[in-house]
């Protein structure tokens, strides 16, 4: 497989993941409001509302839960937690609005799991 393969494949791995993720939300009570959404400081995969609390989620895909896990940076989560609060600048209450950063994994099997407010210091 050459390199443009390779990168159609991931891409495609990781558009299934987060499908399955969201599909957990939502079998969940959680309403989907955005998927991929992109502002300034970088991307959101999904984006949630439960309530009046706005989820935020960051969706990694490995062969295992450990290995998904270390896919997030340091570096990373600072970005996500900037695109959080470029996003809730968007709403109404503003940054005042409830929210939380989860992190979700898929594992070569499939299988999804959630770690709710993985990410950030709000």
């Amino acid at each position: 497989m050459n390199k443009a393969e390779t990168g159609k494949l991931s891409y495609l791995a990781g558009q299934c993941a987060e499908f399955q993720v969201a599909a957990d939300y939502q079998r969940r009570g959680h309403q989907l409001l955005a998927q991929r959404w992109r502002g300034r400081a970088g991307e959101v995969d999904l984006i949630f509302s439960a309530g009046r609390e706005v989820v935020f989620v960051e969706v990694k895909k490995a062969r295992n839960f450990e290995a998904a896990a270390l896919r997030i940076s340091q570096r990373q989560q600072q970005r996500i937690c900037l695109a959080a609060q470029e996003y809730l600048g968007t709403l109404p209450r503003g940054l005042l609005t409830p929210m939380r950063v989860d992190a979700a994994f898929v594992n070569g099997h499939g299988d999804v799991q959630v770690l709710e407010n993985a990410i950030g210091d709000f």
